[in-house]
């Protein structure tokens, strides 16, 4: 197993004020924890290079620009073996917006944004079931998105 990164709670409070707001200026997460903006910039640094913050991600309203049809899409496989041709195919898809490697039912589970039922169903039937080694899939509709959250860290 590998070793945990050495992170302190300053470190913890630091992620967990970035993961509310990932544009939380420095000066501000400095005066919340009493330290230096340049213990901060430090610290963050820090996180970046152990590979615990990787960018930084924008909560888009997809409903706004378009996009009012979320689905989940259980897809089967021919086989496992073939699971990284087929995520190949599926992130060459610009509606899917995260797949999931999975045990139980499904092979994958995919999570995808469409701007109607005809979009979703053009998607599964003209991008999705054509892909090689995919023998089936399942259609979940989400009415309502009802928690998105992070992990708490303290």
């Amino acid at each position: 197993m590998d070793k945990l990164p050495d992170i302190d709670n300053i470190d913890r409070e630091i992620l967990t004020y970035l993961t509310k707001d990932a544009k939380m200026p420095y000066t501000e997460i400095a005066k919340k924890l009493i330290v230096s903006p340049g213990t901060i910039h430090v610290r963050i640094k820090k996180l970046e290079g152990l590979g615990i913050i990787e960018g930084a991600t924008l909560n888009i309203d997809y409903a706004k620009l378009g996009f009012d049809l979320m689905a989940f899409i259980g897809i089967f496989l021919a086989k496992g073996s073939i699971y990284k041709d087929v995520i190949i195919e599926l992130n060459a898809i610009p509606e899917v917006i995260e797949a999931h490697y999975t045990t139980g039912t499904y092979s994958i589970f995919a999570k995808i944004m469409c701007k109607n039922t005809k979009h979703l169903r053009d998607i599964i039937n003209d991008r999705i079931q054509v892909i090689n080694g995919i023998i089936r899939t399942e259609t979940i509709l989400s009415l309502e998105e009802s928690i998105r959250k992070h992990v708490p860290l303290l």
